[in-house]
């Protein structure tokens, strides 16, 4: 359900600006830094922190701000309430058992992926990759799963409005391409990325569906150039991650199986 523009809430919208400012460039920022990073008034600025520090979710020490714990329980009733995550635990933790590569689950936010789950194995990328953490939708396996069943509209906007960022040499940075990258994606029914996101970083990607068929998150498997290549990928780990993205999907009540259609009163 969407609400008219006056059920639009500002003073939420800045309240939320503030406390996403805080990232590992502003750990500890003062309130004249704050201000700069979401362009709010000082005065402003003040009177959210000050808000924010009586519900426990902000603290100060002299002149500089800092979250505190309570932050993170907004992710946790996330997970709490997801029951995807939930299900797809023990999946990651097997996938992971079985190629002794880590296994991620993750979501498209706009023009992101977000991991909502992950089984880490091996540090693989210098990004510190914990669940919330946010990659280009363009330039990871997940993301292109993602896209690839988005939908035409979605898709389109995406390539006509999102900046394709260059993260390596390899990224596909020309929306003709990544558009034939997500038909192959479509047409395969997963995805594999080599150093496009990060040099040396090699993931593979399937789609996980819900009980109506649409695909609500990606299954992944992570690796490196110097342990593994696309070939060996698709052939040893793609099987093997397909599985383990349907096997969940089934939990979730997602049937492949076309419904079977009564006919003249016979079934």
């Amino acid at each position: 359900m969407e609400g008219s523009e006056r059920d639009y809430v500002q003073s939420l919208e800045r309240g939320f600006a503030v406390l996403l400012a805080f990232d590992e460039d502003l750990t500890n920022p003062t309130l004249a830094e704050l201000a700069a990073a979401t362009g709010l008034s000082r005065p402003a600025v003040r009177r959210l922190l000050l808000t924010l520090q009586r519900l426990g979710y902000v603290a100060n020490e002299g002149t500089r701000w800092s979250l505190t714990p309570r932050v993170l329980a907004i992710g946790q009733h996330y997970t709490a309430s997801n029951a995807r995550i939930e299900l797809a635990q023990p999946h990651l933790l097997r996938l992971a058992e079985h190629t002794g590569e880590s296994a991620s689950l993750a979501e498209l936010d706009g023009t992101e992926v977000v991991y909502v789950a992950r089984v880490p194995v091996r540090r693989i990328m210098s990004i510190n990759v914990a669940v919330g953490t946010r990659v280009p939708a363009h330039a990871t396996s997940m993301g292109r799963v993602l896209l690839a069943w988005a939908g035409p509209e979605r898709i389109s906007a995406f390539l006509d409005e999102t900046p394709l960022d260059t993260r390596t040499s390899r990224t596909v940075t020309d929306p003709a391409e990544l558009r034939l990258a997500l038909a192959q994606v479509r047409e395969q029914g997963w995805s594999i990325v080599a150093g496009e996101l990060e040099e040396g970083l090699l993931s593979a990607s399937a789609p996980v569906r819900d009980r109506s068929g649409r695909v609500v998150a990606a299954l992944a498997s992570s690796t490196s150039t110097g342990r593994s290549d696309p070939a060996t990928l698709a052939a040893e780990v793609v099987p093997m991650l397909v599985e383990t993205a349907d096997a969940i999907s089934a939990e979730l009540g997602y049937d492949p199986r076309p419904a079977r259609v009564a006919r003249d009163g016979f079934f």
